[in-house]
């Protein structure tokens, strides 16, 4: 799939009346592509970037109700996450996995717990399942020692889930273009076409990633809106009002050895304001954070990407200092950073964290826009979102289609898939594609890349079959080793090149030019000092 050539040959096909065309090529995007696909519609996925560019590989990378949202009385989205996490760690394996927490609770901020086990009750029993459980102090310490003594009263487990974000996004979109649907990156919708009546009927889109920047009039009974947070600006081309408020959240990427546990996520509360944040292992690194700041329009008009700024690393650092001081984490240990911009629906709230993470649909002049949500609920939003569209739809159809969005994992392998120790992560990324992918290359390129799950086999197979356009793609979003590598992963650089080059084509001078591009991205945008 998606060999060379492969855009030049849709290109030439897409002069027909769609059935849908889905803008937006992120979780959510991809749900509603996987769900029509499966319903027999013809369909056609554009994203103006990169698959999953936008907020989809920039998440918490958590699969998870949200216990803050209890705290908020968002009982029903609450609901809503928890079955959504429990679907997914059913029908996607390996990809969505299981994730214990622990949760400290200090004398600091416990007036802010006093209810967080009657929370973590109600929070299995919406699942339902029992998957919590109190700690004294000194339990809690046995179960990991790095937590500060001081003024530590006691603690609770409790379970999530954990994923890969982008590589979520890319096995539904791939799954659905193997069942006969049409997804296209680089691929930028410069207006919207209406009839006689204003009515939306299609897109006039422009091809970014061909040379001659060809643009092409595409026809459709329904055209969906799923840009997330940018939605508001395709929403304007009809001269609807903004509705949505972006907020930033950031991350940093830490060594697995400074993480306190192995074994366990943490929940912690920030010391300065009790705010809810997460440390956990993550691909063979660590993750912390979230941030929750409103996005200055200033910085959107400035840089082309959201970064963690000096503040919010700052902040998470010192929420990561109190409640593991014998860690001795500092600023110098920090690999990468990540930053996303979270579509909430704007009600005027005085604090981001209090909005409602809630999903909305409207319906403005035949076009359909599907945002706010989380990235747990994207079958959810899938489905209702086409259940407004399906009285225009062949044949009305009816979702969900209660059919798999996710193929069911092969259970039978060669000799040399069976030993292989990252087997598991590489089943969960790549799902039935994964022995065609460990074939594809040479035998030692199944191994790992500096000790991560990773292997130089993955590199190949995403510049080969994965519509790797920049060099970004490729590091960033298809085997993300420019995060859990320091440096972007430039020590192995060389190593790369003699892999990549000749599937993707380029000359040297081609290859110099992306290699400066992913330079001044990874530095401005996802270095320990962004910006």
């Amino acid at each position: 799939m998606w060999q060379k050539g492969w855009r030049e040959k849709v290109f030439s096909d897409l002069d027909r009346k769609w059935d849908l065309i889905i803008v937006g090529g992120g979780i959510t995007g991809a749900g509603i592509f996987r769900e029509a696909v499966n319903a027999r519609l013809d369909v056609l996925l554009l994203e103006a970037n990169d698959f999953a560019y936008g907020t989809s590989s920039r998440s918490s990378k958590l699969i998870h109700g949200g216990v803050r949202y209890l705290r908020n009385k968002q009982y029903n989205v609450t609901f809503e996450s928890v079955r959504e996490r429990q679907w997914m760690l059913r029908e996607a394996p390996k990809l969505v996995t299981p994730l214990p927490f622990l949760l400290p609770v200090y004398s600091e901020n416990e007036r802010s717990q006093k209810n967080t086990g009657l929370q973590l009750l109600m929070y299995d029993l919406m699942a339902p399942k029992w998957w919590h459980r109190s700690y004294s102090a000194s339990q809690l310490l046995k179960v990991c020692p790095y937590f500060r003594r001081e003024n530590l009263i006691r603690g609770y487990f409790y379970g999530d889930a954990l994923m890969d974000d982008a590589r979520l996004v890319l096995r539904v979109i791939r799954e659905a273009v193997r069942a006969g649907g049409t997804a296209l990156n680089y691929t930028e919708v410069i207006n919207l076409l209406r009839e006689k009546d204003g009515q939306v009927c299609g897109v006039l889109l422009r091809d970014r990633a061909g040379k001659a920047g060809q643009t092409c009039e595409v026809q459709a009974r329904v055209v969906i809106n799923a840009t997330g947070p940018w939605s508001d600006k395709l929403r304007g081309q009809i001269g609807a009002l903004p509705r949505l408020r972006k907020l930033r959240g950031s991350h940093v990427v830490l060594p697995e050895d400074k993480l306190p546990s192995q074994y366990y996520a943490v929940h912690l509360m920030h010391p300065r304001d009790y705010r809810t944040m997460f440390t956990f292992g993550w691909n063979g690194a660590g993750i912390a954070g979230t941030t929750d700041l409103d996005h200055a329009p200033e910085l959107e008009e400035k840089y082309a990407e959201p970064f963690a700024s000096h503040e919010e690393i700052e902040y998470i650092i010192e929420a990561l200092q109190f409640t593991f001081p014998e860690l001795g984490i500092q600023h110098k240990d920090i690999i990468s950073t990540i930053a996303g911009l979270r579509p909430v629906v704007n009600t005027g709230k005085a604090r981001p964290s209090d909005e409602s993470r809630a999903h909305a649909i409207w319906e403005e002049d035949g076009l359909l826009t599907i945002t706010g949500g989380k990235y747990t609920t994207f079958r959810v939003m899938a489905a209702e979102t086409l259940n407004r569209a399906s009285r225009r739809l062949r044949g009305n159809p009816v979702f969900p289609t209660r059919k798999r969005l996710f193929e069911p994992l092969p259970t039978e392998f060669s000799p040399e898939m069976e030993n292989l120790p990252n087997l598991a992560y590489l089943l969960g990324r790549y799902g039935n594609e994964v022995q065609e992918m460990a074939a594809s290359s040479p035998a030692q390129e199944l191994e790992p890349i500096q000790g991560l799950p990773d292997c130089w086999a993955e590199l190949r197979w995403a510049a080969r079959t994965e519509s790797v356009v920049r060099l970004d793609d490729l590091l960033l979003r298809r085997v993300r080793i420019g995060l859990t590598l320091r440096d972007g992963a430039f020590d192995e650089m060389t190593k790369i090149r003699s892999i990549v080059q000749p599937e993707l084509g380029w000359d040297d001078d081609q290859w110099n030019e992306e290699m400066e591009y992913y330079r001044k991205v990874w530095k401005t945008y996802y270095s320990p000092s962004p910006g």
